[in-house]
């Protein structure tokens, strides 16, 4: 890891998988990266459909404090989550919103923004939504650099359900290409289309 300590929150909806993709993430940076991690989830009374989201606290040598304070990365995969954890981010950070699921998105954000319709290439490249949460930690590995790629799809391979690894391969890998994309971007509010998820024989 590049940097000492890092904050990454993952929200959305019941539902949506975005705890699975704090969880990967921990056991990424604990298993293969030799760091401190800690992930936090948080539910709302309702189970599916109301607002969830799990920080993950990362660290080189020790976590004196579980929860996060000042944000360095932050996805949202619904408005619900956005109105309600939109918050402790810095003003450096790295915002990624579904637009499709996002449609009042804060004006004049301070943090770099990228608009990707995480659902929707979800369900055209994989076949189903539910590969958004581990498309979305891709994203995380690939434009952040906080993890490497192939400890990522390690630790996705590691979490995957018998029989889906290589399913799940697939979806970490599209969304390390979406993240690489946006990092490339110099622009402050980067969009990504289904385009920009598709792979090349070099990382099928």
């Amino acid at each position: 890891m590049k940097v000492d300590h890092y904050e990454a929150r993952f929200a959305g909806v019941g539902g949506q998988g975005v705890i699975l993709a704090g969880k990967i993430l921990a056991y990424g940076m604990v298993s293969f990266e030799g760091c401190q991690a800690i992930e936090t989830p948080t539910y709302t009374a309702q189970v599916r459909g109301g607002a969830t989201k799990v920080d993950v606290v990362i660290d080189k040598n020790h976590i004196e404090y579980p929860r996060t304070e000042n944000l360095d990365f932050f996805l949202s995969l619904h408005q619900k989550s956005l109105s309600i954890y939109y918050k402790e981010i810095k003003d450096d950070a790295i915002v990624v919103v579904d637009p499709n699921l996002n449609p009042n998105i804060p004006k004049n954000m301070p943090q770099k923004l990228v608009l990707v319709d995480l659902i929707e290439i979800a369900k055209k490249e994989m076949g189903k939504t539910l590969y958004s949460a581990v498309i979305a930690v891709g994203l995380f590995a690939g434009i952040t650099k906080i993890i490497k790629e192939s400890n990522i799809q390690k630790a996705v391979i590691d979490n995957a359900p018998k029989g889906t690894e290589m399913d799940n391969l697939k979806a970490v890998k599209i969304g390390i290409e979406l993240g690489k994309k946006a990092l490339e971007s110099k622009e402050k509010i980067v969009i990504l289309t289904i385009e920009d998820a598709k792979l090349t024989d070099s990382n099928d």
